[in-house]
């Protein structure tokens, strides 16, 4: 079984998505986290994340080993996960990575769960089960800036809501792979949701009346 899960920043889509494999015993990939690893190595090479030929680089040069870098989760990696993921070169880059995960999950799962952006759209439009998770700006701000509680130099909740206004825009403005439901894909709305009740939800739809 393959699911995938898309949607924009911080709407709950990864947090859904790892339940969701954990329910069905699934292996689970943030396709997120491979964008943001490619940003921090950008960044690292001190080179710009909208140049082309660097980002492309730096995406076929990615390790398993950076994903988990905890350097992924600092804001200025997902500003620069936004641009890098504009670029073709990346994404076909990636594309491969992606695709291999879900026909050959790792540890001998049944399936796999991916979330990211355009993983119903583009990268498993075949997929079992395709969920298009989503949430009003304001409220996304919110959580975004939570998650950012412990980090120095926190920027205010109106700086955070502006980011996720510009990265939206980005990410459904951007000529390749734009972020869009899926044909077919199960909306879930998470404004008013905790995550019991979106993972409620998304069970539902999944499995089923039975």
């Amino acid at each position: 079984m393959i699911v995938a899960v898309d949607g924009p920043a911080a709407a709950g889509k990864g947090t859904l998505a790892r339940k969701l494999a954990q329910h069905y015993g699934l292996a689970h990939l943030d396709t997120g986290g491979l964008y943001r690893a490619v940003a921090l190595r950008v960044l690292r090479a001190r080179l710009d994340p909208t140049e082309p030929v660097g980002a492309e680089k730096a995406a076929r040069a990615l390790a398993p080993a950076d994903l988990a870098d905890p350097d992924l989760r600092l804001e200025r990696t997902a500003e620069a996960a936004s641009k890098v993921a504009v670029i073709p070169g990346v994404r076909a880059a990636l594309l491969e990575f992606q695709r291999a995960f879900a026909f050959k999950p790792p540890g001998g799962a049944k399936g796999a769960v991916l979330d990211g952006r355009d993983i119903g759209t583009v990268v498993l439009p075949d997929a079992d089960h395709k969920l298009f998770v989503t949430a009003s700006p304001e409220s996304r701000a919110r959580r975004r800036w939570a998650e950012l509680a412990a980090v120095p130099g926190r920027p205010s909740l109106a700086e955070v809501e502006g980011q996720v206004r510009e990265r939206d825009a980005r990410d459904r403005e951007r000529a390749v792979s734009p972020l869009k439901p899926a044909p077919g894909a199960f909306l879930l709305d998470t404004t008013d949701l905790d995550i019991d009740a979106a993972f409620a939800a998304a069970k539902a739809y999944i499995s089923g009346p039975n």
